[in-house]
């Protein structure tokens, strides 16, 4: 992945206390920023004055860049991610993926916040991803005019990150099933009967990112696993009811006056 954008960051980042090598890269989703809160010697910067990154502006995405110590590894953490419905553009994170391979190209953590298709994986429940759907249509990769496009996305999600996954929360004994997680472009939830297509086609979970990062971050040559965080059971299932936890604005304007 060879990008001006990219190299631009990097060389930014590198000046401000993020070179050397990581052992670990995560993207923290939704309302799972405060991890960077665990770091040791944390080193921080925001997106907003790295070179070329996105800019956000979703509840529970920070928008920080994080490097430091966890558990004595050091770790770089994307506290937020830029989505395809605030930009239209399905590769908005490709210059901070671009970035993580610059440094060091360690292996990639995604993590989201997703709904459930499946009334036994109930809200708090932890699934390690073992595939995707890319329902949306979209796909961070379209332009390419030569062959670095044709991806391979067979064991997209890293065969032994997952078992690594796996070991770790029996070791800490932690609940931790697999599951398909289907791409939905949002903002809007999806209808009850979106829900149950969606479940016919083997999703367990559905949801409004990680997809585009996976596709990028398999360009890029990164290994990648990821893990979702169950908020609620999804339309349609049980009474759900959905929110992403922000009271709803509408720009409205008035309707005119009628004459007396």
């Amino acid at each position: 992945m060879t990008d001006e954008r990219v190299e631009e960051a990097a060389a930014y980042l590198a000046s401000h206390g993020f070179d050397g090598r990581f052992a670990l890269a995560i993207i923290l989703g939704t309302g799972l920023g405060d991890l960077a809160d665990a770091l040791d010697e944390p080193v921080s910067t925001a997106y907003a004055g790295i070179p070329h990154f996105p800019k956000g502006g979703v509840s529970g995405h920070a928008g920080r860049l994080v490097a430091g110590r966890l558990d004595g590894r050091r770790v770089l953490l994307l506290q937020g991610r830029v989505h395809y419905y605030e930009t239209g553009d399905p590769a908005a994170m490709r210059v901070p993926i671009g970035v993580v391979r610059a440094l060091s190209a360690p292996p990639l953590l995604l993590t989201n916040a997703s709904g459930s298709t499946d009334p036994t994986l109930r809200p708090g429940s932890l699934v390690a991803l073992s595939d995707h759907i890319n329902f949306s249509g979209l796909n961070p990769l379209i332009g390419h005019r030569d062959e670095a496009g044709f991806v391979t996305m067979t064991d997209a999600y890293d065969p032994d990150l997952l078992h690594h996954l796996t070991v770790a929360a029996e070791t800490a004994g932690v609940s931790l099933r697999q599951g398909v997680y289907l791409w939905f472009s949002g903002p809007s939830f999806e209808t009850p009967a979106e829900i149950r297509m969606a479940r016919s086609l083997g999703a367990d979970l559905v949801g409004m990112s990680t997809v585009p990062e996976v596709i990028l971050a398999r360009y890029a040559g990164l290994k990648v696993a990821a893990v979702s965080v169950v908020t609620n059971l999804a339309a349609g299932i049980d009474g759900a009811a959905l929110s992403h936890g922000r009271p709803r604005t509408w720009p409205v304007t008035p309707p005119p006056t009628s004459p007396a």
